[in-house]
């Protein structure tokens, strides 16, 4: 997992086609890398709410309990591996357009490692901020379509002509999914768990 985890960033190609070779020998290879990477947005989000919190107005900090932070922690993990499970289903789905017959565990292994620079993107929940989520969101979008492109001809071997149509498809989907999970994580997080807010008088 780590060797392709490097690999990713520094030779992307060269590791669609080794991760493509062990999906073929081991249908769920994806598993503990998708297990494992999920961890660390919600890991690194429970510890920057609890520890550091994030500022509303000067230099006022406001954070969460352990307790609420946990749950957060919990719904994001939970919300990253349904969320790439749901593509990897809407991956095989579209797959009968173009000349592809990938397996479904196939397209969720394909889905997880094409999250991988999100996955990595959840160290920013460490000093929670919304100016410094909203540039290491972007510029793991921009990363992870670039994965996106590069990497689904190579995975499911199509003529490059079709992998461009078929990878603008998963994106367009991959972008709705995303924002429909956030959005749902949100007001499920705030409309049902009812976080619990520590500000200074209320610290210590």
């Amino acid at each position: 997992m780590s060797t392709h985890l490097v690999q990713l960033f520094t030779h992307p190609a060269d590791a669609w086609m080794e991760i493509r070779q062990e999906e073929e020998l081991h249908p769920r290879h994806y598993l503990p890398h998708l297990l494992l990477m999920a961890l660390i947005p919600a890991l690194c989000l429970f510890i920057g709410t609890t520890s550091i919190g994030w500022s509303l107005a000067g230099t006022e900090r406001v954070r969460l309990s352990v307790a609420s932070a946990a749950e957060l922690g919990v719904l994001l993990y939970a919300c990253c591996v349904l969320g790439v499970m749901i593509m990897g289903g809407f991956i095989r789905w579209m797959s009968r357009t173009f000349d592809a017959r990938p397996s479904l565990n196939q397209c969720i292994g394909f889905a997880a490692y094409t999250a991988t620079p999100y996955f990595v993107a959840g160290v920013a929940g460490l000093y929670p901020g919304r100016w410094l989520a909203l540039i290491v969101l972007g510029a793991a979008s921009a990363y992870a379509t670039f994965l996106l492109y590069v990497g689904l001809p190579t995975f499911l071997r199509l003529r490059k002509e079709d992998g461009l149509l078929y990878s603008t498809s998963v994106w367009a989907v991959g972008l709705l999914v995303l924002v429909t999970i956030l959005v749902s994580m949100i007001l499920f997080w705030f409309n049902v768990l009812s976080p619990e807010y520590l500000r200074p008088a209320s610290l210590g």
